[in-house]
């Protein structure tokens, strides 16, 4: 089968198709046809030899696929040919709080991933697709709509009626405001973009920003909330954006570090968090139960993942370099087959 492969560090032009050949499966393994698969920031981060993998040879990148079971072990009990599945992040980590054993082997760092025209699994580490979604909208669940859902209603536990501080309109950001609205959370949206702040409004963002223009962000936030600060920031920006995000942050208030687009750190005073009890949280996308979680409520709730652009799989390195111009609102989704 053709699969893609790259070496940390080789940088996007290090992106290669190959020929890997096929195994049996092992009883409680099944084997999906790849139909999509959606690529996240991490995926450059893999490429640029900034996100800590477990090999210095090259491996199958990414995360995100969604596929057709063609083929189950013969002690397989979750799953029949024909079933519609996704993938979960961390294969081994089923349910309850993280851990080194149920966080090793994370698909496409710590282990082969998802980029390829089929792949092998533990019937554990698959999900079953929200059934009004294709496999283009269902590729775009594993990471970021996870990682949005795991922070929301998971880590923040917030409830109807809180205010949630959204940075940019990639992947995480957009299902976070699709996630907040469908459960009457209230959503500010920053980026530098008029068009697609409109676009974010027409999602149902209560109110937003452009940093561009407004580059003390922080300031506005606080007038549109009446002084108060947002109960939530999802903070995916970094170094150049951390500061301000604290000081964004309602008393009492969470600031969730999911990702480090302008790098990793990012300089504020200690004393803005202990004065005032806001608490910082780690985000390492989530477990399967709440994957499974957030499958039912995408189902119940009817949300469409938004997409922003679709490649064919001879074009992968394409993708990647869309996903790296940021001009990217939503997703950015390989077409494999199909």
């Amino acid at each position: 089968m053709s699969a893609y492969k790259i070496r940390s560090g080789a940088g996007i032009s290090g992106l290669q198709l190959v020929d890997i050949p096929t195994r049996a499966l092992m009883p409680h393994e099944v084997r999906v046809s790849v139909h999509a698969v959606s690529l996240n920031y991490r995926d450059l981060m893999v490429a640029d030899n900034t996100y800590p993998v477990s090999t210095d040879q090259p491996l199958v990148p990414g995360s995100d696929a969604a596929g057709e079971v063609t083929e189950v072990g013969a002690s397989v009990t979750r799953f029949k040919v024909g079933d519609r599945v996704l993938t979960v992040f961390f294969p081994n980590w089923i349910d309850g709080a993280p851990g080194s054993e149920k966080t090793a082997g994370a698909l496409g760092a710590g282990d082969d991933g998802v980029l390829a025209e089929e792949l092998i699994a533990h019937e554990q580490a698959l999900v079953k697709i929200p059934a009004q979604l294709d496999y283009i909208a269902a590729s775009t669940i594993t990471c970021a709509g996870l990682t949005a859902w795991n922070t929301l209603f998971c880590a923040a536990a917030l409830k109807p009626g809180a205010t949630v501080l959204l940075l940019g309109t990639g992947g995480v950001s957009i299902w976070a405001l699709q996630l907040a609205k469908a459960a009457g959370l209230r959503s500010i949206i920053t980026s530098s973009s008029d068009e697609k702040l409109a676009r974010a409004r027409e999602l149902g963002a209560f109110a937003t920003i452009n940093y561009r223009t407004t580059p003390d962000w922080q300031d506005e936030v606080l007038r549109l909330t009446e002084g108060r600060g947002v109960d939530l920031v999802l903070e995916v920006g970094g170094t150049d954006t951390l500061a301000r995000s604290v000081n964004s942050t309602r008393i009492g208030g969470s600031v969730a570090i999911i990702g480090g687009v302008s790098g990793f750190g990012g300089e504020f005073q200690p004393f803005a968090l202990i004065g005032s009890s806001r608490k910082l949280l780690g985000i390492f996308v989530g477990n399967r139960a709440q994957l499974e979680e957030l499958v039912q409520f995408v189902e119940f709730a009817g949300i469409s993942p938004i997409v922003d652009k679709i490649f064919p799989f001879d074009q992968a390195q394409a993708a990647y370099q869309h996903l790296k111009s940021g001009k990217h609102f939503g997703k950015v989704v390989i077409k494999v087959r199909g």
